[in-house]
């Protein structure tokens, strides 16, 4: 049991998600949980910091430039491995999919308020397949962002102030490294790794 002055302060940008994590802690012995403090308020005073996605990302960078920081717990429905990946080299001390049961969010809570880390088994698995494949290299993932956007060859070319050839080179081995049969399944492949987000246009670094 965790003593009386244990502060858990939920800031999920998700209303509904916030009710939900609201009744499961609160039940938590030991645990003072709060909703409504300013984010100033909240960095000072609780020992974990229950949020979505991106503020966590945020708040996990800004608690690496500080002394004193919450431990930050993400529960979020991104489960790509680079999404994964990004939010623990950040600095969250926790990530948890929006479909985890009460006791698991009540455990990993536990567990950062003692100073540990919680990665759940599904997130663990997707963190481990990624390290497993072959890295893309920093232009690969140039070309492929603009791949997303539906450039030609000499469009990217263009873009990226590199020859037509450079840009084949840099294609085939997106395509080799994703194991992609066309340049609209790498797209695919790489929406679904999560190293672009649909809609986003946008590629991210692996």
């Amino acid at each position: 049991m965790q003593p009386l002055s244990t502060a858990v302060h939920i800031m999920h940008a998700d209303p509904i998600m916030t009710v939900g994590i609201h009744a499961v802690l609160a039940d938590q012995p030991g645990l003072r949980v709060t909703t409504h403090l300013r984010q100033p308020e909240a960095q000072r005073v609780a020992r974990v910091l229950v949020t979505d996605y991106d503020n966590g990302v945020a708040l996990a960078r800004q608690a690496g430039a500080a002394s004193q920081m919450p431990g930050v717990l993400v529960v979020t429905q991104f489960d790509k491995e680079w999404e994964v990946r990004l939010a623990m080299d950040a600095g969250v001390g926790g990530y948890l999919p929006q479909s985890c049961g009460p006791d698991e969010l009540a455990h990993a809570v536990d567990l950062l308020v003692r100073g540990q880390r919680y990665l759940s088994e599904s997130m663990t698995r997707s963190v481990a397949d990624s390290l497993t494949r072959e890295a893309l290299t920093g232009r690969e993932t140039d070309v492929l962002q603009l791949l997303a956007q539906g450039c030609c060859n000499k469009s990217i070319a263009r873009k990226l102030g590199i020859g037509v050839g450079t840009v084949k080179t840099h294609v085939k081995g997106v395509m080799s490294k994703l194991d992609a049969t066309a340049r609209t399944h790498a797209v695919v492949v790489a929406t679904q790794r999560g190293l672009i987000r649909p809609g986003a246009g946008s590629a991210i670094q692996l």
